[in-house]
């Protein structure tokens, strides 16, 4: 892929991304907590969760805009989100009553990271 057609489908990566975690985490917490919440429920912890992802999926929007001048936060995405689903992974693999999780918030952000980190420009 050349360097052009992987900035355009980054900048759309990134504002598909920055709505989904501006609403969709949200949305998934209510619709499905059993594949993005964790027990026991704790609305204080998810509404932190919510407002943080929230706050990612705005900077990803602005990102978009200009991907070049926003690669560490860019890379701050794909580093945080495999790392925070790795934990969860293993979390979820010690403890079966999370195991609707392996098919719910984990992927999203394996996910996450494999397509911001693959349509990342290369240096």
């Amino acid at each position: 892929m050349d360097a052009q057609a992987r900035e355009k489908y980054l900048k759309l990566a990134l504002q598909v991304f920055g709505v989904i975690f501006i609403a969709g985490i949200f949305l998934m917490m209510t619709v499905w907590p059993a594949g993005w919440s964790w027990e026991p429920r704790q609305s204080e912890y998810e509404q932190m969760i919510v407002g943080v992802y929230a706050v990612m999926g705005i900077c990803m929007l602005m990102a978009a805009r200009d991907p070049s001048g926003s690669r560490l936060f860019i890379w701050f995405v794909v580093w945080s989100s495999a790392v925070h689903a790795g934990i969860m992974l293993v979390q979820a693999l010690m403890d079966s009553t999370e195991s609707a999780n392996l098919i719910g918030d984990i992927p999203a952000l394996f996910l996450v990271a494999i397509v911001l980190g693959l349509l990342m420009p290369k240096k």
